[in-house]
């Protein structure tokens, strides 16, 4: 059995536990990524069974699998009452403040996640940390024009190194048509600050330091999952 599969299994595991918070009526939000497609796939068996929600997806490859698992979206842009939103995370730490936005879709992720009521975060354990930042580079959409000059107003608000990202050779565009700097730091002393910091500056769209937002953190690891619930849950 190999590490990634082991890895799988505990997301997985996360996703299904997190499809129990999800009630009839709803109107629930879908992340992106590789445990949401679990999440995708297990709801869409109990719409099939009978559950009766809408959902909210956040990005185009989640829309398309939830479709494709009939699982009904509402289109309308108007303002959502969303119950409950439920995604992954890069990083996850003891506070559960996350660094989100791997895929690149941490813009939708954000503002699903804020229309929100609760927020569900699952997660393999490999994505626990002590602190957000080293291993992992915080992203942070921005728009195109005048890139470079934000990049480096961002590294001397940080402290750390800007990096434009790119697939294949080719610059990553977001859905939004914006790109994505990949801020690459030790450790984020004091996530909370930062954000602020960073949000003041012209050109950023958004950040993918997600502070205080989580409601439940359900983890994935070889002997089940652990479920923590946040101070004000």
């Amino acid at each position: 059995m190999t590490l990634q599969f082991d890895l799988d299994s505990e997301k997985k595991q996360a996703a299904l536990k997190a499809t129990e918070y999800v009630q009839d009526g709803m109107v629930v939000g879908l992340g992106t990524g590789t445990t949401s497609k679990h999440l995708i796939i297990a709801l869409g068996e109990r719409v099939r069974s009978g559950l009766k929600i809408q959902a909210v997806p956040t990005s185009h490859d989640t829309a398309a699998l939830a479709r494709q698992s009939g699982i009904p979206l509402i289109e309308s842009d108007n303002a959502w009452m969303i119950d409950v939103a439920i995604d992954g995370a890069d990083q996850v730490d003891p506070a559960l403040n996350l660094v989100k936005g791997g895929g690149g879709a941490l813009l939708k992720e954000k503002i699903v996640a804020a229309a929100a009521k609760r927020f569900i975060v699952m997660v393999d354990h490999t994505k626990l940390v002590p602190a957000l930042g080293g291993s992992f580079p915080l992203p942070i959409e921005v728009v195109p024009f005048g890139w470079g000059s934000t990049a480096r107003n961002i590294e001397q608000a940080s402290g750390g190194r800007a990096v434009l990202r790119e697939r294949n050779g080719v610059v990553f565009q977001t859905e939004a048509g914006h790109v994505i700097l990949d801020l690459h730091m030790p450790k984020i002393e004091d996530p909370a600050t930062l954000e602020i910091e960073l949000n003041q500056i012209p050109g950023i769209v958004e950040t993918g330091l997600f502070i205080g937002r989580t409601s439940i953190l359900i983890v994935g690891h070889a002997q089940g999952v652990d479920v923590t619930l946040a101070a004000e849950s």
